[in-house]
């Protein structure tokens, strides 16, 4: 180890910068952040620097450095583009044995800035030494999508029952045990999604009868996004890394799978057209029932589970039985599907407005307001269309749609082997019946899906494959 990471308590106490433009300005905003009074020197500095001093309550010197500035400070950094100063600033700190940095010099440094994760009051510090830089920034980037803003929120609730915790389990074990149940249990979970007054509830009720908790469980109702990983959200990623247990559908694509807890256990409940491998009352039921044996419980659903996801049944349930849950949006597959084709949905141009239809049809479709699917200006995403497009198609032309309005199928969207099939109303059920499509698909109507051939930016694997033979 190259260095000893340690952490200043700057409050309140004087710090030297040197240094008045663009570089002390990024040191300036630490110290403030850290409750520095800056002592700033330089002939030139920059406004926000200077209300930065202000602001600390500490004071601007604008004349050239000299070693009295150094007076009374307990720590200082040196941050200007002048490598003679730097260095006297250096030599100056060192003979007082006072801390000195100098930005972007290793040599000249008794200590170094790390690349900072910010939950106060949870601080992560990343550093490469001053070896690599911009790798410990890199890092910071990774570290920073890992560790959710409310991270700072859930060590404020830890630091006021830290006592009280200390107080009841007097031994060390039972006392980590309580911390580590909560700190990544429902308790944590309280925190993340914005219920803090209830998570201390929770806390307060452990606390009162320690030894008779038993396991409360949870549900997390997650939209898997149509397909692509990298489309999830953070938090969707965090929830799926602690469950303990995984409903999925059928829609789930198997990288999205594969980034759930290993040793979780894993529940097929997926539906195909008149093929049910769990009926929906049955899954309600049994998120019911998992929850209630003390299980972290993850609902796993293709896109987004309030949009033709009946994500709203399956909390409902819950709700009657008063098992918590919380629920992540995902990006539903009209958005993602029509971003990785090249279609916009709506365009100044030729679409104002756009709508979700359900592709299941009954009565020949006589349950569909046809007649306002047909007006133009708009644009039709059908989901699960598969089975009745040459219906969908035949009756917007028969309700006054125009029979050359463009129209595209998108097979497996956002994936490696992503295809789009696209025509107009009168020639894209043809088109699709002369090829090997199979769910799930999205089907987009309207001017927009002329933009594709200008728009289309992704390239799937498959293309890619083909197009280097």
């Amino acid at each position: 180890m190259d260095y000893l990471p340690l952490f200043f308590d700057l409050k309140q106490q004087p710090c030297l910068l040197v240094g008045g433009g663009a570089i002390a300005c990024r040191k300036a905003r630490l110290l403030l952040k850290a409750g520095a009074r800056l002592r700033v020197v330089a002939p030139q500095v920059v406004e926000e620097v200077a209300a930065m001093a202000a602001a600390s309550g500490g004071e601007v010197l604008r004349e050239g450095y000299r070693a009295a500035h150094l007076e009374g400070c307990i720590l200082v950094i040196a941050a200007t583009d002048n490598e003679p100063l730097n260095a006297q600033v250096s030599a100056d700190a060192r003979a007082r044995k006072m801390p000195v940095n100098v930005v972007d010099s290793p040599a000249l440094c008794s200590f170094i800035m790390p690349a900072i994760v910010d939950r106060s009051p949870l601080v992560i510090g990343i550093s490469s030494g001053g070896q690599a830089p911009v790798l410990a920034r890199l890092l910071r980037a990774r570290i920073e999508s890992l560790v959710p803003a409310a991270y700072g929120r859930l060590a404020g609730l830890a630091s006021r029952f830290r006592e009280r915790v200390k107080a009841i389990f007097t031994d060390i074990d039972r006392r980590r045990d309580f911390w580590e149940k909560n700190l990544q249990g429902p308790a944590a979970e309280l925190v993340f999604s914005g219920r803090e007054a209830q998570a201390e509830t929770l806390l307060e009720q452990q606390l009162q009868q320690p030894d008779t908790q038993s396991p409360r469980g949870e549900v997390y109702l997650v939209g898997a996004g149509p397909g692509d990983p990298d489309l999830l959200t953070f938090r969707a990623l965090r929830l799926m890394q602690q469950a303990d247990v995984v409903l999925y559908d059928r829609l789930v694509s198997e990288p999205v799978l594969d980034l759930v807890r290993r040793d979780a256990e894993r529940i097929y409940v997926g539906k195909r057209r008149r093929e049910h491998a769990v009926p929906q009352g049955d899954i309600n039921q049994l998120l019911v029932d998992l929850a209630a044996r003390g299980q972290r419980v993850l609902r796993l659903k293709g896109g987004d589970p309030f949009i033709f996801g009946r994500g709203g049944e399956e909390i409902e349930r819950l709700a009657d039985h008063h098992i918590p849950f919380q629920v992540v949006p995902g990006i539903t597959a009209a958005s993602g599907c029509a971003a990785y084709a090249g279609i916009p949905l709506t365009h100044r141009d030729c679409a104002q407005s756009v709508r979700f239809v359900t592709g299941h049809l009954k009565d020949n479709g006589a349950n569909l307001n046809w007649p306002e699917l047909a007006e133009p200006g708009q644009t039709l995403v059908f989901y699960m269309g598969l089975t009745g497009l040459r219906e969908i198609c035949r009756a917007l032309i028969d309700h006054g749609r125009s029979p050359q309005t463009p129209a595209a199928l998108v097979e497996k969207g956002t994936t490696p082997v992503q295809r789009v099939l696209a025509a107009d109303i009168a020639g894209l059920p043809q088109l699709v019946a002369e090829q090997d499509v199979h769910a799930p698909t999205l089907i987009i109507i309207g001017e927009v899906v002329r933009l594709r051939d200008k728009l289309n930016w992704f390239t799937p694997a498959s293309d890619r494959t083909a197009a280097s033979h």
